[in-house]
């Protein structure tokens, strides 16, 4: 038993369960922020666009409990009885959905785009010190051994 919970702490310690942790508590964060975006900002900007609809109280009625009968909102029809397709809300989380991927997305490319630069100056002051760099200088038995050499040769 003493191992198996040694184990653990070493697994639940490592980088990667504490970075993914990390990522979780952020992406829920994050969640919260594109709702309030698809909810508060986007929708009434498309919902005005198409004449003021509310996406949620979009609706088909399959059956009334009386013939002829309609309703005006998903509530009233709800409350009634009747059998509904709520078509609205699956509409409204296709959207959800399209928003963040599409977030995420642009956050990524982001995320690599300046990734990119910084490896591509990082590169670049690296080739530029190493061309203003001078010369090291030969080791000192290097140019003994050298002058040794040309002295033989003559």
């Amino acid at each position: 038993m003493k191992k198996l919970l040694k184990e653990f702490k070493d697994f639940a310690m490592k980088g990667n369960v504490m970075d993914m942790a990390v990522g979780i508590i952020i992406g829920g964060a994050f969640g919260k922020i594109v709702t309030s975006l698809v909810n508060d900002i986007i929708m009434p900007l498309i919902g005005n666009l198409v004449g003021g609809v509310n996406f949620t109280d979009l609706f088909f009625v399959l059956s009334t409990k009386e013939a002829g009968q309609e309703f005006k909102t998903l509530k009233e029809a709800t409350d009634a009885g009747a059998a509904v397709l709520p078509y609205g809300n699956f509409l409204q989380t296709t959207f959800d959905f399209l928003i963040v991927a599409f977030s995420i997305f642009l956050f990524i490319k982001l995320i690599n785009t300046a990734k990119e630069r910084l490896e591509k100056a990082n590169k670049a002051a690296e080739e530029a010190a190493a061309a203003a760099a001078p010369a090291p200088a030969p080791d000192p038995q290097i140019v003994l051994l050298t002058e040794i050499r040309d002295l033989l040769k003559k």
